[in-house]
């Protein structure tokens, strides 16, 4: 079984940082893609930022920019950099990989950690 967690949230002022990392455990396991989602009070959950094996990048319009994703994968690690911070981008935060382990694929959500922005 893979399981992911989260950590780095908090509460941060407008216009600051804060790190989010994304450690997957487990056994006899690849993944491919992993991306942060966010889900703020009231609304869906969107795909913030995601990342291949490969390195390839994709960003929300809304983070980019302000923004970096990136991964450690012989940690098995993402890790979202976010700088700039908007009372907007308050929410859960959530980590998401597609992950093979032999016959198949799956997807696998971690908890989520929150991220409040305000002053």
């Amino acid at each position: 079984q893979v399981q992911l967690v989260e950590s780095g949230g908090g509460l941060v002022q407008p216009g600051g940082s804060l790190r989010l990392s994304c450690a997957a455990s487990g056994s006899n396991f690849r993944i491919n893609t992993m991306g942060w989602y966010r889900q703020a009070p009231g609304k869906e959950r969107e795909l913030v930022a995601a990342i291949t094996s490969a390195g390839s990048t994709n960003y929300a319009d809304s983070v980019k920019g302000r923004f970096t994703i990136s991964r450690d994968n012989a940690k098995n690690t993402m890790y979202l950099e976010m700088n700039s911070l908007k009372p907007e981008d308050t929410a859960a935060y959530y980590c998401n990989a597609e992950v093979f382990s032999f016959p198949k694929y799956f997807a696998v959500w971690g908890q989520g950690t929150l991220v409040t922005v305000s002053s």
